[in-house]
């Protein structure tokens, strides 16, 4: 059976590790931040990681899209869109007014990673503007806090699974901004992951232009231009050797074996353009319903 790393139980990360793998699909297991998610990988104690690497409100993980370019050598081996669902989670007993109803008023502190946070914003300001928004490593560490810390009127921002997992109640559920909130992840490892079949295929790479070639990267873009090559994803990174020099991360949808991608990754090796091949991998829609 394959083994999985990733980011904390009762996270996002872990609910769609299971979505990709199935609930005994893969051994997961868990790392309390993403280098040692990455480093599992690397050190061969786990056969992929599950990377988050884009949300439709907060756009890139930058971090985690850096540690992919510069940190490490582990091949894209698939990828996944899964809803990112966030709940208010805490003690009911806690928080109930004389009416029974939940009070907000009553909690001081709420807790969770700072992109989940982020995507609560309209929620928080609404109902908790008097409370401290504190940003921990995980929302899965978030809730673990709330459990270890009864009486203290906080609350955390997590997944449901979260808080069956550590036995804490759902004070609000789905407390997004945006009900069409989804993140991308990466599986990245060395071997191709065959638990799942999918007709659609997608190839990244990171291209790293001629200093002294004026309109490389429109040489880059014209050769899949002309031949109908369609890229979803085109982000510079710097190359962190000097100011003002990028890599450029660009996700195209097709797979390296066709006959067109070569060519096009020829003709822009003939310009002086440096390229490295992230993967050529599987793509998986989500094929639920959020909510």
């Amino acid at each position: 059976m394959i083994s999985v790393a990733l980011l904390p139980e009762g996270t996002v990360s872990d609910e769609a590790a299971r979505y990709l793998c199935g609930n005994d699909g893969a051994v997961r297991v868990y790392r309390k931040l993403i280098s040692d998610v990455f480093l599992s990988t690397v050190n061969g104690d786990t056969d992929y990681s599950v990377i988050p690497i884009e949300n439709t409100i907060e756009g890139s993980v930058s971090m985690h899209l850096d540690w992919l370019i510069h940190e490490v050598d582990l091949p894209i081996q698939a990828e996944w869109i899964y809803p990112s669902i966030q709940n208010l989670i805490g003690r009911s007993s806690e928080c109930r007014g004389d009416n029974g109803e939940i009070d907000f008023g009553r909690i001081v502190r709420v807790m969770s990673h700072p992109v989940a946070m982020a995507q609560c914003q309209e929620f928080l300001r609404a109902n908790l503007p008097h409370a401290d928004w504190k940003n921990v490593s995980s929302t899965a560490e978030a809730v673990r806090i709330v459990q270890e810390n009864p009486g203290m009127g906080l609350a955390a921002i997590g997944t449901s699974i979260a808080a069956e997992h550590f036995g804490l109640d759902v004070l609000a559920p789905g407390v997004t901004d945006h009900s069409n909130n989804f993140t991308r992840f990466l599986l990245v490892g060395k071997e191709p992951f065959r638990l799942k079949e999918s007709p659609v295929r997608k190839t990244t790479i990171l291209v790293t232009l001629p200093e002294d070639y004026p309109g490389a990267l429109h040489q880059v873009l014209s050769a899949f231009a002309w031949r109908r090559i369609n890229l979803s994803r085109i982000e510079s990174r710097p190359t962190k050797k000097q100011l003002g020099t990028y890599h450029f991360y660009i996700e195209i949808e097709m797979a390296l074996d066709t006959v067109l991608l070569p060519a096009a990754l020829e003709e822009i090796k003939a310009i002086g353009c440096g390229v490295r091949i992230l993967g050529s991998y599987p793509l998986f829609a989500y094929e639920g319903r959020q909510g």
